[in-house]
């Protein structure tokens, strides 16, 4: 007979090997794996990069032997049931002689979603699904989003006050949130393959978009700076992220308004540049989005300013929101606003997360969710169908 506590607190340990190897598996999902025989671990594995071992493989690795009668495999993720690199997981399950898996989240492809189950069963294992499936899947924000949409996960970070402030009206913002929110942000910017700021924040703060490691370290993602008239480049000291020893790591996304001088001075620096054809001086976030999934580039975090972010709202794109907010008032008209230039004229209008995931970070408060656009908004005046 099965304990659902016992499951659940199994499938917790096969979440935490998972998050082992946080980053790291882009395309490929976070997956973690637990063999248990007689209420005890005897086999733990996870995926650790793209084209190495699956978890379930991993785990049946290190048992390094049959298992037993008993024995019980927990994996937060559905067993593929295709040959890939490394073969089909559920082969190896059968191969085992495992004769009972628990489940956490089903694969989301929806051409393989509950396939690899159904193997497992027609092979008398028995099979439970879905415990923990929401924390299981919340592991691969972006895999799922990549493999349902063959896009590119486009997400926003912002810290607010409690009335929705990003900064006094003298443009101070340092720090809104506490040390604790802070170091979420750095594993947030650690799990995404690139991060995204506007040309006004590089030139403002001089940010060096890289991520602090749990172990101390400093890990540098792909670092987009979105500036569509190349006023960064020219600037008399130029920004750090164009200089320093990571630069092969920056791409500067910005539009045939900028002049090709600027860009050769960039690639002549080593910085990487996309020129985006278009007929306004703004990037287009469609355009952006489609050479991020040719580059198989998986995600991008987009943290600031409010001028990027807003037009990526407006322009339908942003796909996912992080709203770290902080016990402060400013209460001030003039202070610095993160979104605008939407005109909802009924509550019905507005933007609404779904899907939400609630976190406390010191006395910080982190709201998180898909970015769910109503069917129609008003902008700048127009209403425009989103269907």
């Amino acid at each position: 007979m099965t304990d659902p506590a016992q499951d659940e607190f199994f499938m917790r340990r096969a979440i935490t090997l998972a998050r082992q190897a946080w980053g790291r598996t882009h395309p490929n999902p976070l997956v973690g794996a637990v063999i248990v025989e007689g209420g005890r671990v005897v086999a733990e594995g996870f995926h650790a990069q793209d084209g190495g071992p699956h978890a379930e493989r991993a785990a049946l690795a290190a048992l390094g032997r049959a298992p037993r009668p008993d024995a019980t495999l927990y994996v937060t993720l559905e067993p593929c049931s295709t040959h890939g690199r490394t073969g089909a997981c559920c082969d190896a399950i059968r191969a085992a002689g495992i004769r009972r898996v628990v489940v956490g989240a089903t694969d989301p492809n929806p051409a393989h979603a509950g396939r690899g189950l159904e193997v497992l069963r027609a092979a008398g294992v028995d099979v439970t699904g879905g415990v923990l499936a929401a924390e299981c899947a919340d592991l691969n924000l972006i895999f799922n989003h990549w493999i349902v949409s063959g896009a590119p996960l486009l997400a926003a970070k912002v810290a607010i006050t409690l009335d929705g402030k990003i900064a006094c009206r003298s443009g101070e913002s340092k720090w809104i949130t506490g040390e604790a929110a802070r170091a979420d942000v750095h594993a947030w910017r650690r799990y995404f393959p690139g991060i995204a700021v506007g040309a006004m924040t590089v030139l403002k703060d001089n940010p060096r978009l890289t991520a602090r490691t749990a172990d101390g370290g400093t890990w540098c993602p792909l670092r987009f700076v979105f500036d569509g008239l190349l006023r960064t480049a020219a600037s008399p000291h130029l920004p750090d992220v164009y200089t320093d020893d990571q630069r092969e790591r920056t791409i500067v996304v910005t539009t045939q308004h900028g002049g090709m001088g600027y860009v050769r001075k960039l690639r002549d620096l080593g910085v990487q540049v996309w020129v985006l054809e278009t007929g306004a001086q703004r990037v287009d976030f469609a355009d952006f989005r489609r050479r991020c999934a040719g580059e198989k580039i998986t995600g991008v975090y987009f943290e600031g300013g409010s001028q990027l972010l807003s037009a990526l709202l407006r322009a339908r794109q942003l796909d996912y929101l992080f709203a770290y907010r902080a016990p402060l008032l400013f209460a001030d008209d003039k202070a610095k606003t993160m979104f605008a230039g939407l005109r909802p004229e009924r509550v019905d209008q507005a933007v609404r997360l779904t899907d939400l995931r609630h976190e406390i970070f010191g006395d910080d408060a982190l709201m998180r969710g898909r970015v769910g656009y109503p069917e129609k908004i008003l902008i700048d005046e127009t209403v425009f169908s989103l269907r």
